[in-house]
C-alpha cells in the first residue's frame, strides 16, 4: 500500500516507533546508529531510500543533545541518499520552553533548534502538544501540530471520576483545561503560582472552588515533577480530595517519579511520547499515541485533512 513510505527508529523511543509501524501494517526500515569511540554519531541506511517519502521517529529525550544530534545526522543521511521527502516525527519538541526571552541577554533557544533542523533538511515535522504553540510559527516547513488532548478525554471518561474539577496548573494551561472541563462537563480552576528559578515554582493562589472535588491537572509535560507536587498539596491544603495528573511529555528528570509516588496523587496519566522505563511504577497509567501518529503518517502520505484526527477542528 505505502510503495513509497519508509519509517525508521531513531535511538530515543525505538518501541513507539514499531508501533506505528505496526498500526501502518510496514515494516519498520533498517538502520545502524553507532558511536565512534570520541563519541561521535554515525548513521547508515541499509537498504534503499532514493525517491521514497522517508519518516524519521525521534523524541528529544534524555540525554537530549545526543537524541537532538543523532536526528540531525539521520536527516543529512536521508538527504544524500536521494530521499524524496524527509518528515520528521518529534513526538517530544525540547527546548520549547525556550520560546521567548523573558530576561535579556538569554537565547530563543526553540527558534534555533527549528533553524537548525529545517537547514539540515526536514521537510516536515509532526508533533504533539508543543509547551507553546507559536512554535510552529519558528519553521518555514509545514508542521503537524497533533495534540493527545482526546486520547486523555477519553481515557477520563472511561474512569467515570466522581466530582471532578479541571485543574490548570498556571495560566498557560487554562485554555486546554477549559477545553477539557468542557468535554467532561466539569469545573475548572486555575492556579496562580510564581517561578523563583528553574524547575522551581510557588503557588500563591487558587482560582476556582476545588473544596470536596478530585482535582485533575492537566500539564504538558513533567519533568522534575517538583511543581505538581506543590499544586496537589496546594490543593490539598484547599480541601481537595486526591489528585489525578495527565500529562502528554512524561520527561521525569532525576528522582521525579519518586517524587511523584506522592500519597495524595492517585494517579499519574501520561502517553509514551517519551520512552518510558520498564520498572515504571504502578500508579503510572500510560497511553499511547502510535495510532494517532500512524494515522497522520497516512494522511500525509495519501492525503486528506489532519483535522480529521481530533474533535476539535481548532486544536
Amino acid at each position: 500500500m505505502y510503495r513509497k513510505l519508509r519509517l525508521f527508529a531513531g535511538s530515543s523511543n525505538p518501541k513507539l516507533a514499531a508501533s506505528i509501524a505496526e498500526k501502518l501494517g510496514v515494516e519498520l526500515g533498517k538502520m545502524k546508529i553507532s558511536r565512534f569511540k570520541c563519541g561521535e554519531i554515525y548513521v547508515h541506511y541499509e537498504e534503499s531510500i532514493r525517491n521514497c517519502d522517508v519518516f524519521l521517529v525521534q523524541s528529544f529525550s534524555h540525554p537530549i543533545n545526543e537524541m537532538f544530534v543523532e536526528l540531525l545526522v539521520m536527516i543529512d543521511a536521508a538527504k544524500r541518499a536521494s530521499a524524496r521527502t524527509v518528515n520528521i516525527i518529534v513526538p517530544y519538541y525540547g527546548y520549547a520552553r525556550q520560546e521567548r526571552k523573558s530576561a535579556p541577554r538569554e537565547p530563543i533557544s526553540a527558534k534555533m533548534v527549528a533553524d537548525v533542523l529545517t537547514t539540515a533538511g526536514a521537510n516536515r515535522v509532526i508533533t504533539i502538544d508543543l509547551h507553546a504553540p507559536a512554535i510552529q510559527g519558528f519553521f518555514n516547513i509545514p508542521v503537524d501540530h497533533l495534540t493527545a488532548l482526546d486520547l486523555i478525554t477519553n481515557y477520563l471518561k472511561s474512569k467515570k471520576i466522581e466530582r471532578p474539577v479541571i485543574v490548570s496548573p498556571d495560566a498557560g494551561r487554562a485554555s486546554t483545561a477549559e477545553k477539557l472541563a468542557s468535554r467532561l462537563d466539569s469545573p475548572f480552576a486555575i492556579m496562580i503560582k510564581q517561578r523563583p528559578a528553574h524547575n522551581e515554582s510557588v503557588i500563591t493562589h487558587v482560582i476556582g472552588d476545588v473544596k470536596d472535588r478530585t482535582p485533575i491537572i492537566i500539564e504538558d509535560l513533567i519533568d522534575t515533577g517538583s511543581t505538581i507536587v506543590h499544586v496537589v498539596e496546594g490543593l490539598k491544603q484547599r480541601g481537595s480530595r486526591d489528585a489525578v495528573v495527565c500529562a502528554t511529555h512524561g520527561v521525569f528528570s532525576g528522582q521525579a517519579l519518586e517524587r511523584l509516588d506522592h500519597a495524595h496523587i492517585e494517579e499519574l496519566v501520561v502517553t509514551d511520547s517519551i520512552a518510558l522505563p520498564d520498572h515504571s511504577k504502578d500508579y503510572v497509567k500510560v497511553l499511547s499515541v502510535a495510532p494517532m501518529l500512524a494515522r497522520a503518517t497516512h494522511i500525509i502520505t495519501e492525503g486528506g485533512s489532519i483535522a480529521t484526527l481530533f474533535k476539535d477542528a481548532g486544536v
